[in-house]
């Protein structure tokens, strides 16, 4: 997104695949481990948001995601990006990508449910699509990606109950998720005009892009919250499972399937997290659906999709 990449991390540079590639575990189960860690996501952002004030959720995230990123960059002899420019730059992709959009969504899950924000992700590709005619020259409208705008937006309204007035919607909430989704294509872009060509890998950009964003989350979490007098076990294991799986071991997962299929195969995740995080919420948590939810997500889905669609050479 702006090719869609994932809701929680992006997708910073594209490695190219090694010529005689190691024999790994299967793409498509690793890709389908990626759909299933990413949609069950929003489901740990709820539970651990029922312990600890999201600010703390947020931060345990970026901490324990953090850790894996930087234990895979000292296996792998991997080195911090250098240059003072690449650092300041990393520090505004920090913000809009990580710390933004991460403590957005807990924010919104105090009053909506996991399965709202799932969908409302599921958004990024089109607020990409938008923004990417604006700022990005390179990406020109087509017709079929124009349709994919309007009808993703239309299934925005189909599952926010338009024709109702919007009656029973937690009109914060569900601004704070769509805003969490604006602001990852707003970092994606900002990304690629800036840091398009540093020379360092995508590993070490991403290490050192949620080391910052931890930084940045532990001098604003002790002013807005205060120190937790008990810890619950449930919700603390929820945000530790958010942050080393959800941040960390996805991202890794992430960066062998666009080495090994491209970034485009590897993007079509997205399209799957909002299923999974549906079925999580309804199932392990008791969240009402009512029928407009899948079907405006069905019609998001499809509309993103369009978005991505490019035209024949």
């Amino acid at each position: 997104m702006t090719t869609a990449t994932t809701p929680a991390t992006p997708h910073l540079s594209s490695p190219e695949a090694p010529a005689h590639p190691r024999r790994t575990l299967d793409w498509r189960l690793r890709f389908g481990a990626l759909s299933l860690i990413w949609g069950f996501s929003f489901l740990l952002i709820k539970v651990g948001t029922e312990g600890y004030a999201p600010f703390q959720v947020t931060l345990g995230r970026l901490v324990f995601g953090t850790t894996v990123l930087a234990a895979a960059m000292a296996v792998k002899r991997e080195r911090l990006p250098r240059g003072a420019r690449t650092w300041a730059h990393l520090t505004v992709s920090a913000f809009l990508l990580n710390a933004l959009p991460f403590s957005l969504f807990a924010y919104a899950e105090l009053t909506i449910p996991s399965t709202l924000a799932g969908i409302c992700n599921a958004t990024s590709p089109l607020w990409g699509m938008a923004l990417s005619l604006v700022a990005l020259s390179e990406d020109r409208p087509t017709r079929l990606r124009v349709a994919g705008l309007a009808l993703g937006f239309l299934g925005v309204l189909t599952v926010l109950g338009a024709w109702q007035g919007f009656h029973g919607l937690d009109a914060r909430g569900t601004t704070l998720a769509l805003l969490a989704s604006l602001s990852y294509p707003v970092g994606w872009i900002y990304l690629r005009r800036t840091l398009a060509n540093t020379g360092s890998s995508a590993l070490s950009m991403t290490g050192a892009q949620l080391f910052l964003a931890t930084l940045q989350l532990a001098v604003v979490t002790p002013l807005f919250t205060t120190l937790p007098t008990q810890f619950p076990v449930v919700p603390l294991l929820a945000t530790a499972a958010l942050g080393a799986l959800g941040t960390g071991l996805a991202l890794l997962v992430q960066y062998g399937l666009v080495a090994e299929v491209g970034p485009t195969t590897a993007q079509t995740v997205t399209y799957f997290i909002p299923v999974i995080a549906t079925a999580a919420g309804v199932a392990l948590l008791g969240e009402h659906l009512s029928w407009s939810t899948p079907a405006g997500a069905a019609i998001v889905l499809a509309g993103a999709a369009l978005t991505q669609a490019r035209a024949k050479s």
